[in-house]
């Protein structure tokens, strides 16, 4: 009961700014979630949250789709679909983004399961980043 009482006082929606007291609330606001979900040990890779087409991939820029693979898996994976239409890129990001344990920045927290902020696991990379690409 505690729990459905708090979250009607706690907003982590990130909208876009109309004036920098807008951006100061947002910014204040994304900030007390952080410190929440850090002091609760949130970590939703734990809990199996992984970036597919539909929760994620698919609503974003390829750009961000990119910068995701980028840091999951290094340059030479994102090089490999850079050349992709948006739709292709998303599903092949999406194999790519499988178990390596990435979140996009809104949902990290600090120090959970050993892990630091913006950390990683790219251990479990494809064995083969042309048979990704290619389908």
């Amino acid at each position: 009961m505690l729990a459905h009482c708090l979250s009607f006082g706690i907003n982590a929606l990130h909208e876009s700014s109309h004036g920098p007291s807008l951006a100061r609330s947002v910014r204040e606001r994304l900030a007390r979630v952080g410190r929440l979900a850090t002091a609760l040990r949130l970590d939703l890779v734990e809990a199996g949250w992984q970036p597919t087409v539909e929760n994620y991939l698919g609503r974003v820029t390829k750009a961000r789709i990119l910068e995701a693979v980028r840091e999951a898996r290094g340059n030479e994976a994102a090089d490999r679909i850079a050349h992709m239409k948006k739709g292709d890129m998303a599903q092949a990001a999406e194999r790519l983004l499988d178990g390596s344990g990435w979140l996009p920045e809104a949902l990290r927290t600090r120090n959970v399961a050993g892990r630091s902020e913006g950390e990683v696991g790219a251990a479990d990379m494809p064995d083969s980043l042309d048979a990704v690409a290619a389908e």
